[in-house]
């Protein structure tokens, strides 16, 4: 089988674009034909075209995931059959990374494939909590249920990351903010300053003098600084890589003052509510905590979750590791007790995966509260401070001036 990428009409004199797997390019045009539509080019696509198609189209977030669920769902529950259903939501779908995929699983299906192995096809756009969670849904009969809960957990999921992001995004806004500033006083506005400074037979304090020496520094080598913030950044990006830097990144995310308490009701709401997700239509507890774990982006807990998974399947409750890992709070290891004492684990899990998305969106909104004017009183203390600088020379000539008037 190989890929290729085609254009092509469609019955309205639209031009679709996407890839589509096929044995020869006949095959191809035949499967685009078989789709209503009239193959205009069809070419082989090679790993490096695909790798730069996906490159540059938009990334397939839990929200186009939560949106294509959600009306998928929907079409299965209005009696489409799964095949018309893809081609539908092929056409319709607006992302064009998962349009492409909807394209070549509706292909597949056509030939005979479940619909759980056409999406193994596409791990890149497809978790694998969706292809599990197909794959029970194709074996109980209840596709459009399955699609229902999994709507609801991509959208819980965005929700999640958005009110996340929304805490990181203000001060890393303000503080890129704040450094553009200093850096255009320091190379544009100070360096007036100390021309003038330089024609008057005054000795300057030490805090003028310590400024004007920054403000030099930065004029002669500002290609310097703007070197180290780049290699910097490529430093940080080469870390994220290496499996050390990862858990080091992630150790530090779970300890930084305010925003490692967010961290860890972040990852402990997605645990709870992809494990109960799992759960809940009939995946073995072993291999949902396999699956829950690499939905997590620490790799700290990531870790913690694997080897509960192993203690699990030795025979152990999974509220002994859980607990014992250190890294979840009480409440997780409370819930998850009381779900096996119940005999309904699904049900516990949903209701801390709630009560944490609930702290989520607390935390965030104090952080932000906090944040802001905290930023606001260091950017002032700094601009402060370098106008004092300036102004202090100023003042003690116009002082002299005025004693000599004076006298």
């Amino acid at each position: 089988m190989s890929s290729f990428a085609y254009v092509s009409i469609n019955r309205q004199g639209k031009e679709l674009r996407g890839t589509i797997e096929a044995a020869s390019e006949e095959e191809a045009k035949k499967a685009i034909r078989l789709e209503g539509n009239i193959p205009i080019s069809v070419m082989v696509q090679t790993a490096i075209d695909r790798d730069i198609r996906f490159r540059l189209s938009k990334p397939v977030g839990a929200r186009d995931l939560s949106v294509f669920c959600r009306q998928f769902a929907s079409i299965l529950k209005a009696g489409v059959a799964i095949k018309n259903a893809l081609l539908m939501m092929a056409r319709q779908t607006r992302n064009k990374a998962l349009s492409g995929a909807i394209s070549n699983i509706q292909v597949a299906v056509e030939k005979g494939e479940t619909l759980t192995n056409a999406m193994l096809e596409h791990e890149k756009i497809f978790p694998p909590i969706l292809v599990h969670m197909v794959e029970a849904g194709e074996a109980s009969g209840s596709m459009d249920i399955v699609f229902e809960r999994m709507a609801a957990h991509f959208g819980n999921s965005a929700r999640l990351k958005n009110q996340v992001k929304k805490a990181m995004i203000y001060p890393i806004i303000v503080s890129v903010v704040a450094a553009a500033v200093i850096f255009i006083m320091m190379i544009a506005v100070i360096p007036n300053f100390i021309e003038m400074f330089a024609g008057m037979d005054i000795k300057l304090p030490f805090m003028t003098r310590f400024v004007m020496g920054i403000s030099n520094f930065f004029a002669a080598r500002w290609y310097l600084i703007l070197l180290s913030v780049a290699i910097l950044i490529i430093s940080y990006r080469m870390l994220k890589r290496s499996p050390s830097g990862k858990m080091l990144i992630s150790r530090i995310g779970m300890r930084l003052p305010m925003f490692g308490s967010l961290t860890v009701k972040a990852m402990s709401s997605g645990f709870c509510r992809t494990l109960s997700t799992l759960l809940s239509t009939g995946v073995h507890m072993i291999k949902a905590l396999e699956i829950t774990a690499m939905t997590l982006d620490n790799l700290i807990i990531r870790q913690a979750v694997l080897e509960a998974g192993e203690n699990v399947e030795r025979g152990m409750p999974l509220s002994v590791p859980i607990n014992s890992s250190g890294v979840f709070p009480p409440l997780v290891c409370d819930m998850i007790k009381i779900g096996e004492d119940t005999g309904d684990m699904p049900n516990m899990l949903n209701k801390a995966a709630d009560y944490y998305d609930e702290e989520v969106k607390f935390t965030t909104e104090a952080l932000t509260a906090a944040m802001e004017p905290m930023i606001i009183i260091i950017l002032a203390l700094i601009v402060g401070v370098l106008i004092m600088a300036m102004m202090q020379p100023m003042m003690s000539l116009y002082q002299s001036l005025g004693s000599s008037n004076i006298s």
